[in-house]
């Protein structure tokens, strides 16, 4: 049986908003919402683990009945990147069946429903080694340099709808071959951008705005 599992990395540690990974959401810490989210796609997703160095993100995450993965102080630094939590998990678990992984961040944990089926029946049915989500910018946006404000994606006057189409990555999940993330990648050189135009796209939380903003839309939606 070839696996798909969903991982949850969480780190305890968070200089802008301390705890960040448990403050409430509605009535509930925040990464329990990607907890659920994975659960509540049962049918793509076969186990859930949370990767934690926190003795309340572990004791949270376990009332929700997934799997615990300790992750180690010297990989749980702020300055480390997301690859070296999903690779510490695949290489602490019997992985050789486990063929999918699911990246949820507990910072973008307003989803739209049907997102992951959306995007796996894509990653399936084109046979994808990865997948992540985007997002249209409309923004105008320039550099400055010697005090000038110079216009990088559009020209002054230009208007707003014709902007040549710029995107961003916005967090809201990941699919990739196990086997690439054992070589420390979660995008390849190939992977599909699938885009997403959903109010929920614009909600990665890394500051106590960010998460005003999402209580507003998960009280609003």
């Amino acid at each position: 049986m070839n696996k798909t599992i969903a991982i949850i990395p969480a780190r305890g540690g968070s200089k802008r908003i301390p705890e960040k990974n448990i403050q409430i959401l509605g009535d509930l810490p925040l990464i329990v919402h990607s907890i659920i989210y994975a659960k509540e796609n049962k049918a793509i997703i076969d186990e859930v683990y949370v990767s934690t160095d926190n003795d309340a993100i572990k004791q949270i995450a376990l009332k929700f009945g997934v799997n615990i993965i300790d992750r180690p102080e010297s990989i749980s630094g702020d300055m480390e990147p997301t690859i070296s939590a999903l690779k510490h998990v695949l290489e602490s678990i019997d992985s050789e069946d486990v063929e999918n992984v699911v990246l949820l961040q507990p910072t973008n944990p307003l989803r739209p429903r049907d997102l992951l089926n959306e995007t796996f029946e894509k990653y399936q049915n084109e046979n994808l080694d990865s997948l992540f989500t985007v997002s249209r910018n409309y923004q105008k946006l320039g550099k400055i340099e010697d005090n000038r404000f110079l216009p990088y994606n559009y020209s002054i006057g230009q208007r707003s709808q014709d902007l040549e189409p710029l995107f961003f990555e916005n967090g809201l999940l990941y699919i990739t071959k196990a086997s690439l993330i054992l070589n420390n990648i979660i995008i390849s050189e190939n992977a599909f951008p699938f885009e997403v135009n959903h109010i929920f796209a614009q909600v990665d939380i890394d500051t106590r705005d960010d998460l005003d903003y999402a209580r507003y839309l998960y009280q609003k939606q």
